[in-house]
């Protein structure tokens, strides 16, 4: 079984209008509706593209109950730990001439919840894949990943990680399965730009000296590359196509890369291409990749 964990999961309202203009009444001409955060998104695609998942983290309110609702309408089961205050927090997305994004800020975390969530987290068992992704908010140790990878050491679970910086590299000594940074995070770990693929792999390989297994670095409109735990190097370039919303785009690449990787029986050829599809197809679509759409640009590039 996969499970993901978002800590401060939202209802994400997007509007699209011809031009925002600050400080003045603008009225769009497009609006929905949908459950937001990384975790969140990793799930659904996961659902799209044919495989079950388990949706951790905390809700609050009315907010965290549309927002289950909406996820269960996705089909997505869901254990999540809901907090007594506050609400879940609402993410406003404004799509004009540029995007613009007005985060909430989500309830306070208290310490018994974090218990549950742990308590929850003690059902996985050898075999099992549980996704890290996204920050975490500042009710919240920002230790928590490391407190979680450290509980759950030694039980033979696959743990995949998409954090930046110091939060992704201070997991590293626990030996994440696979770990997604983007070209640009990676260079700032190490306080370098690069621009060859030659220097994204060297990049790669010095997290794996750190720790991690496999290293997916996604590069926007130029593809990604894939290191894997058995030394060996995939590049793909992006599949042609119309960018519509980057939102979750990362976060599809992480469910193909499982999805691939399970079908397969192991395949990081396999789960690689298959994470670059998904990826895409859901930059092509308004909404979060398919199944067919994450098949039809699979077949464009392996």
């Amino acid at each position: 079984m996969i499970y993901t964990v978002t800590f401060n999961p939202s209802i994400d309202y997007i509007v699209r209008l011809e031009q925002f203009t600050p400080g003045e009444i603008n009225r769009v001409g497009y609006e929905q509706i949908l459950p937001g955060g990384k975790g969140i998104n990793v799930s659904i695609v996961l659902k799209n593209l044919g495989h079950a998942s388990t949706a951790l983290g905390f809700v609050a309110g009315f907010t965290g109950t549309a927002m289950q609702e909406q996820l269960r309408a996705f089909g997505v089961t869901d254990d999540f730990v809901r907090l007594d205050a506050g609400f879940s927090r609402i993410n406003v997305k404004i799509k004009a001439e540029t995007e613009t994004e007005i985060n909430g800020q989500g309830p306070a975390i208290t310490e018994e919840a974090q218990r549950a969530l742990f308590a929850r987290l003690d059902r996985l068992g050898a075999g099992d894949t549980l996704v890290l992704a996204g920050s975490i908010p500042n009710t919240l140790p920002d230790d928590i990943y490391e407190r979680i990878m450290a509980h759950l050491a030694g039980r033979g679970i696959r743990i995949a990680v998409d954090a930046t910086k110091n939060l992704l590299r201070r997991v590293l000594k626990y030996h994440p399965f696979l770990i997604k940074p983007n070209n640009h995070e990676l260079g700032e770990m190490f306080g370098a730009t690069l621009r060859t693929d030659d220097e994204i792999v060297a990049h790669a390989r010095k997290l794996q000296d750190e720790g991690a297994e496999n290293v997916l670095v996604s590069m926007a409109g130029d593809g990604a590359i894939l290191l894997t735990a058995e030394g060996v190097f995939y590049r793909s370039a992006a599949p042609k196509g119309t960018l519509v919303n980057s939102v979750g785009a990362g976060d599809s690449m992480v469910a193909g890369f499982l999805a691939g990787y399970m079908e397969s029986g192991g395949s990081y050829e396999r789960a690689f291409y298959m994470g670059v599809a998904a990826g895409s197809a859901s930059a092509f679509s308004p909404n979060l990749a398919t199944r067919a759409e994450t098949l039809a640009l699979l077949e464009t590039i392996v």
